[in-house]
């Protein structure tokens, strides 16, 4: 009889010899991480949007204390709290007019626009289109109640206080040292690493700021705008002012901080109001929108846009409706600082990858 061999005692029972199968073995656990890694992302990502949101109210707050900079020379914890007791002073303002002066205007606006809605369904059933009024009616009902949830929002009812809150004590805390927080996530970096998450995270911070002064700078300039032409210059020119001018006024700067979709939302409450005055009114509103929307286009953005980062308006445009449908209204609000960020990342990347080649061809050189 043949002598049985002996099993080797060193080797590990579960060792995959055959070199295919530890192949296809590595490609599995491979894609069991990428899997393992998009369920963590996507479990995680609502608190790291709200991480990012305090990042980029901190942004906020840090600009404004080194604007206060340049004409104050006194220490950075005292500029910080002036900005803070300026914008609190702010929005106890506008809580107080919203709440005093446009409260009956915001209980008038649904039906108003229910009123409007309905009278262009006639209107288009009488063109021979075959228009729902049922449909419009619950749109209108929709319209109504997120008007509600805003002017709410200005009376200081703000929905999901806790998110709110969350950004606000985390964005203080990090516009205060924003060094200290900048060098513990360094600190977690391999050494060589650090020196180049530095220069991104300046370039970063330089762009945030740059892009929400912009921001906050077409918010005023169009809820100031909008305004005056729809309650100081009507009247002169015999159309008559404008109803509901101030409220108008204030969700066409609140609604302009969303690029391109709070443009359309606002632009489309205004000219339904205006009908509700008469075609002269209506047409007189459709102007106002566009030269709102021009001056800021073509004037305020350009101008902010110099020194910050340039987006196409069809990437901002898919990124907020991708961000809106994932995250709700919080991230289409910071859809569009997240898509900057993301920008000026690769664009660090590609100029990091631009340094080691030049390097590669030098070294092939000597």
């Amino acid at each position: 009889m043949p002598e049985s061999e002996e099993p080797d005692l060193g080797t590990s029972p579960s060792r995959i010899s055959d070199p295919r199968i530890r192949h296809e073995v590595g490609r599995a656990l491979v894609w069991v991480g990428v899997v393992g890694a998009v369920a963590l992302a996507v479990l995680i990502a609502k608190p790291l949007l709200v991480i990012f949101g305090a990042m980029v109210f901190a942004a906020m707050i840090d600009g404004g204390a080194r604007l206060l900079g340049r004409v104050l020379p006194i220490g950075r914890g005292w500029r910080v709290g002036i900005v803070l007791l300026l914008s609190v002073a702010f929005f106890a303002w506008l809580g107080y007019f919203a709440g005093s002066t446009i409260s009956e205007e915001a209980a008038q606006f649904p039906a108003l626009i229910e009123g409007q809605l309905t009278q262009l369904a006639a209107w288009a059933r009488a063109q021979g289109f075959n228009v729902d009024i049922g449909q419009l009616q619950n749109f209108a009902g929709n319209i109504g109640s997120g008007i509600g949830t805003v002017t709410r929002a200005l009376g200081g009812i703000l929905g999901g206080l806790a998110t709110v809150v969350l950004i606000l004590v985390i964005g203080v805390y990090v516009a205060v040292d924003p060094k200290l927080y900048e060098r513990g996530v360094a600190w977690m970096l391999p050494r060589h690493k650090r020196h180049d998450f530095y220069i991104t995270v300046d370039r970063m911070s330089q762009t945030m700021r740059r892009l929400m002064a912009g921001r906050l700078l077409g918010m005023v300039v169009e809820a100031l705008f909008t305004y005056l032409m729809l309650a100081v210059v009507a009247p002169l020119v015999g159309i008559g002012a404008v109803p509901m001018a101030a409220l108008l006024a204030i969700l066409t700067g609140l609604l302009a901080f969303v690029p391109n979709l709070g443009a359309i939302v606002s632009g489309g409450l205004m000219v339904l109001v205006g009908f509700s005055g008469g075609v002269d009114m209506g047409l007189y509103t459709i102007f106002v929108y566009l030269f709102v929307q021009n001056f800021d286009g073509y004037v305020v953005i350009p101008m902010i846009a110099k020194k910050t980062v340039d987006l196409a308006p069809a990437l901002v445009l898919a990124s907020q409706l991708i961000m809106g449908l994932l995250f709700g209204i919080l991230g289409l609000f910071l859809a569009d600082p997240l898509l900057a960020m993301i920008k000026v990342a690769l664009e660090r990347r590609a100029e990091q990858a631009e340094i080691e080649r030049q390097r590669d061809v030098a070294s092939d050189g000597a």
